[in-house]
């Protein structure tokens, strides 16, 4: 479902566990199977030097990361035609069962161009306005911020709504658990939005759950349903599909991480993440995209449809410091920078799940598109797969290879400009919150700062104890380092005439893909003091809340134990709650700041576009039976025994 959405950023902070972005936490190698006969056909000789670099990629990242990447499956379109679909390595290293071009893969946020497309369909048939108001189609749907009756579809598909981000609570299991989309629309009666409608934008996988509940409403017929008789089927995607039970046919790639198999993953947000598919149904999606909203002559979208959803959706919003990244409906990018660095223009979504990660893309000027899933890889290391970084590789040198581009574009060189003089770092200093990593800027007696985080007792040094310096690019550089950052402060008057002032810290880098752009993205919000936490607050400080509604069939729970939450505080930062959701963590643990709205409630400090603002929380206490109860999102915890 994560993911930013735009497929997961190689920067210093740390990997997520917001899987629908494609932040992935699994995969496993398996004997490498070359696709050929039943198997996807000989390569197509137009491509055959595109499709041996991609082969050969993917046989190094199987080979490079036996512990997790069991299979990889991939497929390229030209116009109508399939002129590569291969298969790699074992859907079953269990029980030693070849992956092919049949195996579906969880593909995680990348369903949500199905739900766009759903959108699109019922706006064709006059019954969806994406400029209406959602609250005029779901009379039950409500929010403590009074503004949440401002948000629209439009909102909702270009994750501008200010919705807090994910509903968590059994969201990837490891059977089916049904009710997901009504618990979450529930759940956000008790939660504040983040920010105004339409403000900014910032990944958000509960606007997709929305559009989950719309369609089912205006269209009198459940999701799933709807998706099948007006995408699916049209389309011929007969090996697609969402697992809303337990699959009685078919050849399914199975979670492998750390050189284990898991069961099948079952993904409860189906508008958000939850399709299953084969890259070869995927270019069946792709050619309705290049046929403008027709499928064999069958119109199955009108053209406008197609065009909405390929439109820049970032032009209005009031606070956007991250001009390179520009939102779709329901695509992540309708001018990805990889493909941009060319002078293509590419829409794109990626997509991810507890164990999967995918691409899409497609080139309307081209006519090209393509399709990668697979396991997902260990992301500290290099010699994985990582789907974003293949994807732009295969496409870019499909365009070499067919003549649309000359050449490759170049590598982003990183050579540190001349050092200036130190701009005054006075009010720059301090602590920088985002969705999971709280940071520190510290001033060094030499004009430059130095960042580290909060590891859950300590502060601890980022990027190996760099110290930045300013140059006269105006940005701060350690060296000849890839990652440069500055800060930024926004400031202006919002919808409701209120005053607002952010400062960011900014990072600029080869955030995305093979490395041939670079991408400028708000890290983090500096967060000031606040009044010392209240008696009330105080007596919750140390202690540990464990969840007793989240099913022992989940994802978190089979690996980790009942999820928890931890309360706490930042000594250099005064009147904050930090919290701990053991559900959220990927490999170390993350921390949300909150600020108390009352003794009761805490609510979400930062207003980030794009990624590092995402998925927040706030905390709500009740007494139950004379017992304290904490509700973070549809999670209700009660306090351990110590």
């Amino acid at each position: 479902m994560q993911a930013l959405s735009a497929p997961s950023p190689i920067c210093p902070v740390s990997s997520s566990r917001r899987q629908f972005l494609g932040y992935g936490a699994a995969g496993m190698l398996a004997a490498v199977l070359p696709g050929c006969s039943a198997d996807g056909g000989l390569p197509h000789a137009a491509y055959s030097q595109t499709i041996a670099w991609g082969s050969n990629e993917i046989r190094r990242a199987l080979a490079g990361d036996p512990d997790n990447v069991a299979a990889v499956s991939i497929a390229l379109l030209k116009n109508d035609t399939v002129v590569w679909q291969q298969a790699f390595g074992r859907a079953s290293v269990r029980d030693n069962v070849a992956a092919t071009i049949q195996t579906r893969f969880n593909i995680g946020s990348v369903s949500k161009v199905l739900a766009a497309l759903a959108a699109m369909i019922l706006r064709d048939r006059g019954l969806l306005d994406l400029d209406v108001p959602v609250a005029r189609y779901l009379p039950g749907f409500t929010m403590l911020s009074p503004e949440y009756e401002r948000i629209t579809t439009r909102h909702l598909l270009s994750h501008s709504s200010g919705l807090p981000g994910t509903s968590m609570r059994n969201a990837f299991t490891f059977e089916p658990i049904p009710g997901y989309a009504v618990n979450a629309e529930a759940a956000l009666a008790d939660q504040h939005l983040k920010h105004l409608p339409g403000m900014l934008a910032v990944y958000c996988n509960d606007g997709f759950t929305m559009i989950e509940r719309v369609v089912a409403a205006l269209a009198k017929q459940d999701y799933v349903s709807f998706i099948q008789a007006n995408v699916l089927d049209p389309l011929g995607m007969a090996d697609s599909g969402f697992l809303t039970k337990e699959p009685a046919g078919g050849l399914f790639a199975l979670p492998y991480s750390g050189g284990r198999q898991y069961p099948q993953e079952f993904v409860s947000p189906l508008a958000t993440g939850g399709l299953t598919a084969t890259p070869d149904d995927m270019m069946k999606l792709a050619r309705l995209f290049l046929e403008q909203g027709t499928y064999q002559s069958r119109r199955i979208v009108s053209a406008d449809g197609i065009a909405q959803m390929g439109t820049d959706q970032t032009k209005n919003l009031i606070v956007n410091p991250s001009p390179q990244w520009v939102w779709g409906l329901g695509w992540d990018s309708v001018r990805h920078p990889g493909l941009a660095a060319a002078g293509v223009q590419a829409w794109q979504k990626n997509g991810g799940t507890a164990f999967f990660s995918s691409d899409f893309y497609v080139l309307p000027d081209q006519r090209l598109a393509l399709m990668v899933t697979g396991n997902t890889g260990n992301a500290q290391r290099s010699d994985t797969y990582r789907a974003g970084a293949l994807a732009e590789g295969v496409l870019l040198r499909a365009l070499v290879e067919e003549g649309s581009i000359p050449a490759l574009p170049p590598l982003v060189a990183y050579t540190a400009p001349p050092k200036a003089a130190s701009p005054d770092l006075t009010d720059a200093v301090g602590v920088y919150a985002n969705y999971n990593q709280p940071m520190r800027v510290t001033a060094n007696r030499d004009g430059s700062f130095s960042l580290s985080s909060w590891n859950g007792s300590a502060w601890q040094s980022m990027n190996g104890d760099a110290s930045y310096s300013y140059r006269n690019d105006g940005w701060w550089w350690s060296n000849d380092a890839p990652i440069s950052y500055r800060f930024e402060v926004v400031s202006g008057t919002d919808a409701n005439g209120q005053p607002y002032r952010y400062r960011y810290l900014m990072l600029r880098g080869p955030l995305f893909g093979a490395g041939y752009n670079e991408t400028t993205l708000p890290m983090g919000q500096q967060l000031l003091p606040l009044a010392p936490l209240s008696a009330a607050w105080q007596t919750r400080m140390g202690k540990t809340w464990t969840v007793t509604n989240e099913s022992p069939a989940t994802v978190p729970s089979t690996l980790k134990g009942a999820p928890y939450a931890k309360l706490g505080s930042l000594p250099e930062l005064p009147g904050y709650v930090l919290v701990r959701n053991s559900s959220y963590d990927d490999g170390s643990p993350e921390y949300q700041l909150l600020a108390p709205l009352t003794d009761d409630r805490a609510g979400m400090t930062v207003k980030i576009p794009a990624n590092a603002g995402r998925d927040l929380y706030e905390l709500h206490f009740t007494m139950v039976g004379g017992n304290e109860m904490l509700t973070i999102g549809s999670w209700i915890y009660k306090a351990s025994v110590a």
